[in-house]
């Protein structure tokens, strides 16, 4: 049982290290003062840890979930939506009520997943550009800090790419370390804590978060992460997955959570053959990696701490270096077939642009705009090819 279990603790050290910089930064940019975000991020390890347990040791399936990696870069696109993070945690429990809804009422799973996918690859991808800007910005503004950062990450991403982003993390946290000084963390509370937070519900901003944040987690993490197990030969109960998903998103919003979501990259690592060569016993890394999860959920004090030492623009360089893969894997499935390049496109000018029109953000108008091409340009009438144009 060696090899499962150094599967989940390889699995969950990647996962959180790749990315907590991401859900902090997120829940920073909607309002959360550095306690709520603490809280948050401890509420979302903890309800992964124990969804990832639950549904492993009841299925004997290596079943794991994770928080919505695209739902945080789309906090922290959405910074000029909202300051109120009441809002925000209104809009994070309407988005796991979706889910939940999802998953009681398989129709509108089903609604979800048809989608068009050159639009939800789109608005992803537009959400997530201007975060990977970063690197570059920071490389010019705070070039004695990025650039290490960023060397790290390059060297490591030939050699040993899984260990490429963890690395770069531990890199700017040791530069923000010496910056900062022995004070950094003074006065901060490095103890985990749990905040309540009351939740508001705000039309605008569930339209233009709730909504597009149920998006993201459904097109962007639980449909690829039952696709990620079918291709080991795992066939997931959608229902129990969906549900836990929900409930679990649900009940870490009162305590300033984001969505929770099946996992699809740390998936692979405890549903492949290297987790285990007999599948049946790849469950195991997976209850592994959920109390591992559980356990680094309680180091969300210190996190947070030196988060809020850093320069932002650091801090978002880190997490735009994380999503690379992610933004080629969307540019490149928006942009698969031609016939929709155009509307795709347009999701993701809209989207990427960041505007912000009657208090709805871009995302939600990015995948308007993308819908409304896509129609026009299937509109009956309209010419398959474009005129020649005689010369001469």
């Amino acid at each position: 049982m060696i090899q499962p279990i150094s599967a989940g603790i390889v699995s969950a050290l990647t996962g959180f290290a790749s990315s907590f910089v991401l859900v902090v930064a997120g829940l920073r940019a909607v309002g959360a003062s550095e306690q709520q975000a603490s809280s948050g991020l401890l509420a979302v390890c903890v309800i992964s840890g124990l969804c990832c347990i639950l549904l492993a040791w009841r299925f004997r399936m290596p079943i794991s979930f994770a928080w919505s990696t695209p739902g945080a870069a789309l906090l922290v696109a959405a910074a000029a939506t909202t300051d109120d993070f009441g809002a925000a945690v209104g809009a994070f429990l309407v988005c796991g009520t979706l889910i939940l809804l999802c998953g009681l009422w398989p129709a509108l799973g089903r609604a979800i997943t048809r989608i068009p996918k050159p639009l939800a690859s789109a608005m992803l991808a537009g959400i997530l550009f201007p975060i990977c800007l970063a690197p570059i910005t920071a490389a010019v503004e705070i070039p004695w800090l990025a650039l290490p950062v960023i060397l790290t990450w390059l060297v490591l991403f030939r050699s040993a790419p899984r260990w490429a982003v963890p690395a770069a993390m531990v890199v700017a946290l040791v530069g923000i370390g010496v910056s900062a000084g022995p004070n950094a963390l003074t006065g901060a509370s490095l103890l985990p804590q749990v905040t309540f937070v009351v939740p508001q519900f705000d039309p605008l901003v569930i339209v233009s978060l709730g909504l597009p944040l149920f998006i993201v987690t459904m097109a962007g993490q639980n449909v690829p992460g039952f696709a990620v197990m079918s291709t080991f030969g795992y066939t997931v109960p959608p229902r129990p997955a969906l549900l836990a998903s929900g409930l679990g998103t649900m009940a870490g919003s009162f305590f300033g959570g984001h969505p929770v979501n099946l996992a699809a990259i740390t998936a692979a690592l405890m549903a492949g053959p290297d987790s285990h060569p007999d599948k049946s016993k790849r469950w195991v890394a997976t209850v592994t990696s959920g109390i591992l999860f559980i356990v680094l959920g309680l180091a969300a004090g210190v996190a947070t701490a030196l988060i809020s030492a850093a320069p932002p623009v650091l801090i978002t360089a880190v997490a735009g270096l994380a999503l690379l893969g992610a933004l080629v894997t969307a540019v490149v499935s928006a942009l698969e077939d031609p016939a929709h390049r155009i509307p795709a496109i347009a999701t993701f000018l809209v989207t990427a642009s960041g505007i912000v029109i009657v208090s709805i953000g871009s995302a939600f108008w990015g995948l308007l705009v993308g819908g409304v091409v896509m129609l026009w340009s299937a509109f009956p009438g309209r010419r398959s090819t474009p005129r020649t144009v005689a010369k001469g």
